[in-house]
């Protein structure tokens, strides 16, 4: 455990001295919703937890890509593949957590007739699971543009496709979509239900994802070469 808070403190460290991207990161889902905030008061929350998951998935595939170069040295000092994933995610559900707060603060006293606690549930489902997206991400492909489009793709798909539609339903902020209906339209619980389900099965799978990427990337020995 405390090698897992170890590097847990490292990634912290790595983000925290990156200024400049913590002020984005805390701009930019405000962005989104001052968008809509004028004439959709609904649509404002919905681009906010949006705007969150796009800002929360692009510090996680830059955070895991920015690691590459460190993993290696850590395992030589005997550290092992989940205590650098689990530490690093540990990491940035923090980051997560304390970048959300003062957006339910802003939905809390500025909006009206909607369910708060519903709106709490999908920021923390939204911290769930873009955290382990972005590291997904970032394990799997090997650049970090090559990241950044997939999320440029998978948020404006997000954004255009009808929730109602199955195909929408692998998008992995699907969810946010449902329990979002349930908190501003005042829906009946099954929305709620099939957006937590949904939320909580997608952050298990990808946290997996990141997992097993993870494992057989450290396993692999790109220095070695056979003739």
């Amino acid at each position: 455990m405390t090698k897992i808070w170890t590097v847990a403190e490292l990634a912290l460290r790595e983000v925290l001295r990156r200024r400049g991207v913590l002020l984005i990161l805390l701009v930019f889902p405000l962005a989104f919703y001052a968008s809509r905030r004028g004439d959709h008061a609904g649509q404002s929350i919905r681009f906010v937890c949006l705007g969150l998951s796009w800002a929360l998935s692009t510090a996680a595939l830059f955070a895991g890509s920015a690691a590459r170069d460190i993993e290696p040295r850590l395992r030589l000092s005997g550290y092992r593949a989940h205590h650098l994933h689990l530490g690093r995610l540990l990491a940035l559900w923090t980051v997560g957590a304390v970048l959300s707060v003062p957006y339910f603060l802003l939905v809390r006293f500025d909006q009206t007739d909607v369910r708060y606690g519903a709106i709490a549930l999908i920021m923390a489902l939204t911290v769930a699971t873009a955290v382990p997206f972005g590291l997904a991400l970032s394990a799997i492909l090997p650049k970090e543009l090559e990241g950044t489009l997939v999320l440029l793709i998978v948020v404006g798909l997000q954004m255009v496709m009808d929730p109602a539609d199955t195909a929408s339903r692998v998008l992995p902020f699907w969810f946010s979509r449902e329990i979002g209906t349930y908190a501003i339209d005042h829906t009946d619980s099954g929305y709620l239900v099939r957006g937590l389900v949904h939320g909580v099965t997608l952050t298990l799978a990808l946290t997996a994802l990141v997992a097993t990427a993870s494992g057989i990337r450290l396993r692999q020995r790109r220095h070695l070469r056979f003739e």
